[in-house]
């Protein structure tokens, strides 16, 4: 009897909670386009998949979407021309990644960016169905050649309109998706990024900064301070990152780790990196994957660029591997849902 009371009571709790988030309805601003206007080739090429949190759905200005912040954040610090072609859909479920890792791989990306799994908690979809999705998503790209950096599931708990106990039943439910989440980007390949940080204590201590006026998507501020996680990370699997940031630092709490210990306090700690490594030539010990665990240091950030839609030619001349411009534009519609 108590658990068919606590059962109804979260799914009223879920329905309550639904409805003051509301629908989204809107289609974000399309961050697709050249960024780092004369900076030198070659240009890096980057393909964001994922949710309304890599979509930007909330702001009304491109300039204000995670696709044109981690864009201009990493021509800026790498001093390349960017190329960001965003397939991110508003209401995607892990399930969706397929279509658009098909999208992806036609523009021939150096490096992915996949931010998924919130819809799928609020969906209740089962995490052993969200990762098989991912890593199948993750096996794809790195067969092809792409270096992928995956932003796990955010704390739901720190939802405004969720109340408790609703609260921590999605809290631990999400926190549980982003450690499974790191353990398979891991094992396919990519990195992983904690992203606690997009809706954990730093946005609960601030709601009306950094929340949308749903109080569930990041308001502007908020996708710049996802953006700020995402960049480091970013240059790391690029490898463009200085060479004394290339070991693991104590004093910052880094180091090397099995796989699942590591991803349990990625989970627990926002800004976490978690990326596969080896330990006296063998990838893996008595516990599992080897994997590096850290937190990377945040670069100053600049005021993000609108995209243009076409390569400065005047400067550098056009720069794509078939001779022509890419073509602009998402995608895929991105229909409403959370």
């Amino acid at each position: 009897m108590l658990g068919a009371g606590l059962y109804g009571l979260l799914v009223a709790e879920a329905k309550f909670a639904r409805k003051a988030i509301g629908n989204a309805d809107d289609v974000p601003p399309d961050a697709t386009g050249w960024y780092g206007r004369g900076r030198p080739a070659p240009a890096i090429r980057i393909a964001l998949l994922g949710d309304s949190s890599a979509a930007g759905y909330g702001v009304e200005r491109v300039e204000e979407t995670p696709g044109a912040q981690l864009a201009t954040g990493l021509a800026h610090q790498a001093d390349r021309r960017v190329h960001l072609r965003s397939f991110a859909v508003v209401g995607a479920q892990s399930s969706a990644l397929a279509e658009q890792v098909d999208h992806a791989l036609t523009t021939h990306p150096d490096l992915a960016v996949v931010l998924i799994g919130a819809n799928d908690v609020t969906h209740s979809v089962l995490p052993s169905a969200s990762v098989r999705h991912l890593a199948e998503g993750v096996r794809r790209l790195r067969e092809e050649g792409v270096v992928v950096v995956v932003g796990t599931c955010p704390d739901l708990g720190t939802i405004r309109p969720i109340p408790p106990p609703l609260k921590q039943v999605a809290r631990e439910w999400s926190r549980r998706l982003a450690a499974a989440q790191t353990i398979t980007v891991v094992e396919n390949g990519g990195r992983s990024v904690s992203l606690g940080d997009i809706l954990g204590p730093e946005f609960d201590a601030a709601p009306a900064v950094l929340f949308g006026p749903d109080r569930f998507h990041p308001s502007a501020d908020g996708y710049q301070q996802l953006a700020s996680v995402l960049v480091p990370s970013c240059l790391a699997a690029l490898d463009l990152l200085p060479d004394d940031e290339a070991l693991p630092e104590p004093l910052r709490r880094e180091g090397i780790l099995p796989v699942a210990a590591a991803a349990v306090r990625a989970a627990r700690t926002p800004g976490t990196e978690v990326d596969g490594t080896e330990v006296g030539g063998n990838q893996r010990g008595l516990r599992g994957r080897w994997v590096e665990l850290r937190h990377r240091r945040r670069r100053p950030s600049t005021d993000a660029e609108s995209p243009g839609e076409h390569e400065d030619h005047e400067d550098h001349g056009p720069e794509t591997e078939s001779g022509t411009e890419p073509e602009t534009g998402s995608g895929t519609p991105a229909p409403s849902g959370e």
